[in-house]
């Protein structure tokens, strides 16, 4: 028996595809990716990582709304210091809460992602014209604020239902980052085209690694160098993508800020010298340099 698909790409092996280089010649290309969240209080979905009780779950909430007003100003002085770019994978709600967050980023190298308005709500479980409706109001917030449609899209929750991709390629997405399939840029096909799929990760992910699995944060901080240093090693058969993925809530607290400045340090430092396979970079870039690659290159 044949079991059902989702229709959106085929098997593809990865030691099996077209070889080619990022630009300059780089094979790893590295992108942290912070997620600005923000929730309703005591309605919908919450943030219930650890046990909080009924709503209105003050707990949790308080926790998240720590990343807001304290986390994500440490982690942007952590990220200055090591001039590393970042994508901010921004819930439009955050516009109407602490726009002054967004604006912190503005100057420096950013790239601004869709995050759906807010993730008190899961984008699967809405019907298509309700996600039709999320999406233009995502889209419109902060194209208002930024002057320019954002290219990449993550779902509240990384949840899509059987339309979404469709619905980001009709609303004129370049990109989206729900499924970590892969390690390199693939093509998704869509019901009028097709969309790239850009490797984010579930493992090197401070939400499944440290709220789910209880990894500590010099654990973490482990992961995601012994990631780096192994990937940077396979590279040199396939050019590879390895994002980072970070809630300001969790790995902006003071002990774990500590451990991720060692990890991330690491990093820069590795990419920093001459010989370096190393490309630090946002995934708009990544997928930018994967539309100009010679068609049949991405699978």
């Amino acid at each position: 028996m044949t079991l059902e698909s989702h229709g959106r790409y085929t098997y593809s092996a990865i030691t099996q595809r077209p070889n080619y280089s990022w630009p300059g010649g780089k094979r790893l290309a590295v992108y942290v990716a912070l997620n600005l969240e923000h929730f309703a209080f005591g309605a919908g979905l919450g943030a219930a990582l650890a046990p909080g009780g009924n709503e209105p779950d003050v707990l949790n909430y308080a926790w998240r709304d720590y990343g807001n007003r304290v986390g994500v100003w440490r982690l942007l002085e952590l990220f200055n210091e090591l001039e590393l770019p970042v994508a901010l994978l921004v819930n439009s709600a955050i516009y109407d809460y602490c726009p002054e967050v967004v604006e912190a980023f503005r100057d420096r190298n950013t790239e601004i992602v869709a995050h759906g308005h807010t993730n008190s709500e899961a984008q699967g479980s809405l019907s298509e014209p309700e996600e039709v409706a999320l999406i233009q109001k995502t889209t419109e917030q902060i194209t208002r604020h930024e002057g320019v449609m954002p290219q990449g899209w993550l779902g509240p929750w990384i949840s899509q239902s059987r339309a979404t991709p469709d619905l980001l390629q009709e609303a004129g997405y370049t990109y989206l980052l729900d499924w970590c399939c892969d390690d390199q840029p693939i093509w998704f096909k869509t019901r009028k085209g097709r969309i790239l799929s850009i490797p984010y990760p579930q493992e090197i992910n401070d939400i499944p690694a440290i709220g789910v699995r209880r990894a500590s944060a010099s654990e973490f901080a482990d992961m995601i160098v012994d990631n780096f240093d192994e990937m940077v090693e396979q590279s040199v058969q396939q050019p590879l993508v390895f994002g980072i993925a970070l809630h300001t809530y969790i790995v902006g607290q003071p002990f774990r800020l500590r451990h991720l400045r060692w990890a991330l340090r690491h990093i820069v430092t590795h990419a920093a010298n001459a010989d370096s396979r190393v490309w630090l970079t946002t995934p708009g870039a990544i997928a930018s340099y994967a539309l100009s690659l010679p068609e049949g290159t991405v699978p």
